[in-house]
């Protein structure tokens, strides 16, 4: 009989916690019964890139680690938006908001750390943020557009990561730092002094040795007074000072606590099964806040709780990258001159690069590079190891002329196989070698998919490029030559769908065995993809893998950071009848719904349904699902149009109704939005939509390629029509083009920029055949496609005798 599996809880789902739990996994999966608690609505993601979304180089999804899927896959039960009140050490059990109460056998703390706010008169007003997590994130970006001036408190990491970012959101920012050095703790003056200069030229301001003594302003931040008397006008300031580990949850438990929760050589708090790690831990009388040493640690209580041999943890070497586009800096061990160290210095001010190794008794024990970071993994590792220099690493890190300078290949043939290439993850140089040779990798996409090297800051990725050059030999075809999909495979999409069609593959399980997949069970990001693919090529005799979807699509609702689901019927552009408005009344009510809410697309949203709930609630509806959640035509917006606005000149309803049951089931690679206009008044808001219509006293504009959301987009003008047969025709044509060669997941105002403009109207509007060739593969597809929920309301005869004489057109 099989053992019952132990409880395992995690209190904290950001980097260090789910780092530990991905560990645990490879080594014992089928051990624990995993429950996590996250207070943020988030899945896991990359604390570290949050400067790169700031600065709107990445989006939210962009940084997610683990998905939504992730979870579910993985058997682990997730509370996001819910935060732990209370632990009972004695009766093993974690209580969190919302009543909940969920006992264990391990517990895991990984509650992080808070921002430091410093005691100053004003620090509560609106417009003061801190820069720790998404919502600070969205709070700078969405006060950006309403404000101009932004005042960062502290020229450390954080707070210089934070002034680039506002300065590329278009405010003018100034660091304000008490010390005379930015980054005082990581650089030594030199370097700083560089620093300084570069992001000044970078458009940051910078006001230093300035103590500040007061925020102005009444419930609103206006600026900031310092000790001297001095002002500064500003609209939002950024606390960047500092973070201390968040231990209160354990202090309350009675843990014991000094600056951090104090924990052993394996985690182990001063309580049994009781684990903590990441910033809210003290080792050795360090509290760590820079992720290498938190994922050490995470190696290491995995490897303790799944029961495999593993060393304790001694401390970790420190080390620093600054991550601001165009600067490069590394610090790491000790770095600022002392009479007991011997200083190499190597500075070039015509290539701004500055080169610095400390050594005591001959060791390396510190170094700073600034300009050009390529030698920092080696560094790191000769001040991990105590190295020695000699002539060769004297002549290998200077540079000098004539002497042995290597090239990067002979830097990282040079490396033993155990020095760490990843500091972030802890990704040795065998360990990459390693699954390049035994699975066949052949770019860094792969490696940092099977080992996660490179998914993190991002600095190590050069390294493992020249790691996969070595290993490969004159069979390199560069890091980005071939990319796969996933990591699970080299082959692009149009392969895949090539080989679909030749060689009549027909489940994702045939297309993983016949096209060698290096992973057999696929993994969340290819699984959909691939059943996408099939539902494209074979719509009639592919049979629709539900394991292969994403969960709101098995479930046909969206889940919510409390893991309710919203439920949201379809409305056939915007209109409803007052039976259907009865039954989603008598549902909310019913089922205590927290909110029903109107939506921007025109129909009404049923929030916080119970997943055991969803298929009476849908029972009860009796309506055809919205498809809130799923890669297909979401919503058609519509204004009155012709049949009440005095402006109109086309039945845009009608239209949209029509356009909207065409489409409305059929799979697409994304999410897909369309509106449709009566006039040039564009009430509907065609110019933001996926596919948008514009009607006239002349017929018909369609526009493509918009989007309104993180990365906006103007539709651009595909062609004018006179006929809503030409509407549908070609509107047909140019979703069957979209279907056929969209990458999974690529909206139509990214494909509209990769292939062009020009190519789709070529494709669409001047190639007839082609055209033709188009419509009917859609219209097969549409034949195909089952509809997973009752349909009601079939004949137009009920609409159209609430609704007058306005044309309906059913499918």
């Amino acid at each position: 009989m099989t053992a019952p599996k132990e409880k395992l809880v995690l209190i904290g789902n950001g980097m260090a916690g789910i780092n530990t739990i991905e560990h645990i996994l490879k080594l014992a999966k089928s051990r624990f019964d995993i429950i996590v608690f996250g207070s943020e609505p988030y899945p896991n993601y990359n604390r570290i890139m949050l400067s790169y979304v700031l600065e709107g180089s990445k989006t939210i999804d962009d940084i997610i680690l683990n998905n939504w899927s992730w979870y579910e896959e993985n058997g682990i039960k997730l509370h996001t938006g819910t935060a732990v009140t209370r632990i009972d050490t004695k009766e093993r059990i974690v209580y969190a908001e919302n009543g909940i109460s969920q006992p264990y056998d391990k517990l895991i703390i990984a509650t992080g750390s808070n921002p430091i706010v410093l005691p100053v008169p004003g620090k509560e007003k609106e417009g003061v943020i801190g820069f720790r997590d998404i919502g600070d994130c969205s709070a700078m970006i969405h006060a950006s557009k309403n404000y101009g001036r932004a005042a960062v408190i502290g020229g450390g990491l954080l707070g210089l990561e934070a002034a680039k970012g506002l300065v590329n959101l278009g405010m003018k920012a100034t660091v304000i730092h008490l010390m005379p050095d930015l980054m005082e703790r990581q650089l030594d003056p030199t370097a700083s002094a560089m620093l300084k200069a570069e992001l000044e030229r970078q458009g940051i301001e910078f006001k230093m040795e300035a103590q500040t003594a007061e925020l102005l302003g009444s419930d609103r931040v206006e600026g900031v007074r310092f000790k001297d008397g001095s002002e500064l006008e500003a609209d939002i300031v950024v606390m960047a000072v500092g973070i201390r580990p968040n231990t209160a949850l354990a202090a309350e438990a009675g843990l014991q606590v000094n600056r951090g929760i104090v924990v052993d050589d394996y985690m182990q708090t001063s309580e049994p099964d009781v684990y903590a790690v990441g910033e809210c831990n003290e080792h050795r009388g360090i509290a760590y806040g820079l992720v290498a040493p938190l994922f050490e640690q995470g190696q290491i209580l995995a490897k303790h709780l799944a029961g495999a041999e593993t060393q304790p943890y001694e401390g970790s070497v420190l080390s620093t990258k600054l991550k601001i586009s165009g600067v490069d800096v590394f610090s790491a061990g000790r770095f600022m001159d002392s009479p007991e160290l011997k200083v190499l210095r190597k500075q070039d001010e015509w290539k701004n690069v500055y080169k610095k190794l400390l050594l005591e008794d001959g060791k390396v024990v510190g170094g700073v590079l600034f300009g050009d970071v390529t030698d920092s993994a080696v560094v790191q590792q000769w001040i991990k190891n105590g190295v020695t220099l000699n002539e060769e690493l004297y002549a290998e890190f200077m540079g000098v002329s004539g002497g042995s300078e290597k090239s990067p290949l002979d830097r990282v043939a040079a490396m033993s196989d155990d020095e760490i290439v990843c500091g972030c993850n802890g990704v040795s140089k065998g360990r990459i070698l390693e699954v390049i040779k035994n699975d066949g990798l052949t770019t860094v996409d792969e490696i940092k998919s099977c080992t996660g090297a490179g998914r993190s800051c991002g600095g190590c990725i050069p390294t493992v490029s020249n790691l996969l050059q070595l290993a490969l030999g004159d069979s390199y075809a560069g890091a980005g030559a071939k990319t796969g999909i996933c990591g699970c495979t080299t082959l692009s999409r149009d392969e895949i769908v090539a080989a679909i069609r030749e060689k009549r593959l027909t489940t994702t399980r045939e297309i993983m065995h016949v096209l060698e997949w290096n992973q057999t069970e696929g993994c969340s990001k290819c699984r959909p993809a691939l059943n996408y693919f099939l539902n494209m090529v074979w719509p009639k005799e592919h049979e629709d893998e539900k394991d292969s979807r994403f969960v709101n699509e098995r479930l046909n609702a969206n889940i919510q950071k409390d893991g309710t689901y919203t439920v949201i019927p379809r409305m056939y552009g915007g209109v409803t009848t007052p039976q259907e408005l009865q039954r989603i009344a008598d549902v909310a009510v019913k089922y205590d719904l927290p909110m029903v809410k109107v939506t921007g697309g025109q129909r009404i949203d049923l929030i916080g349904v119970k997943k055991e709930d969803l298929p009476d609630v849908w029972k009860e509806l009796d309506m055809p699902s919205g498809y809130g959640y799923a890669k297909a035509l979401r919503t058609v917006k519509t204004c009155v149009g012709s049949l009440y606005c005095r402006f109109g000149t086309q039945d845009s309803i009608g239209m949209g109704i029509t356009l909207e049951k065409m489409f409305e089931r059929l799979d697409m690679p994304a999410k897909l939005k369309m509106a449709v206009n009566g006039c040039p008044r564009n009430c509907a808001e065609s110019c933001t939509k996926d596919i948008g219509f514009v009607g006239n006293d002349g017929g018909w504009e369609i526009y493509v390629g918009g989007n309104g959301g993180i990365k906006p987009r103007i539709a651009d003008l595909l062609c004018k029509v006179k006929t809503d047969d030409e509407l549908i025709e070609i509107t047909a044509a140019y979703v069957q083009l979209y279907r056929e060669t969209a990458n999974y997941l690529e909206r139509t105002s990214d494909w509209i920029e990769r292939l062009g403009l020009d190519w789709v109207k070529a494709s669409v509007l001047d190639d007839i055949e082609n055209r033709n060739g188009l419509t009917a593969r859609i219209y097969e597809a549409l034949e195909g496609v089952k509809d997973p929920w009752k349909r009601v309301v079939e004949d137009k005869v009920e609409r159209e005798s609430y609704y007058g004489n306005t044309t309906l057109v059913t499918n």
